[in-house]
């Protein structure tokens, strides 16, 4: 999918797509990467308080991946989610 494409999606639809194809890759790279994103993503979307919780643990950190396609969290991600399905066109 070229980047202009991408960009037309939804937050949600980009995070499905990326984690979706991390996932059945094993690309624990990505999915590593994606949580040590969602504390400053959280903290951009001013929500200092679950920044400071994710970091002391990380059953949180796992949930919010799996939910980080929604609401200003998933907005903050777009642009990593779209760089990664970017650079994987067959997701």
């Amino acid at each position: 999918m070229e980047t202009d494409d991408l960009e037309a999606l939804s937050a949600q639809e980009l995070h499905e797509r990326a984690v979706h194809y991390a996932v059945r890759h094993a690309d624990v790279g990505f999915l590593w990467e994606l949580l040590s994103m969602i504390p400053p993503a959280q903290a951009s979307s001013g929500n200092e308080d679950e920044t400071a919780n994710d970091l002391s643990r990380l059953s949180a950190l796992l949930s919010d991946a799996m939910a980080s396609g929604q609401g200003e969290l998933g907005e903050a991600l777009r642009p990593f989610y779209i760089r990664y399905l970017s650079e994987h066109p067959d997701a």
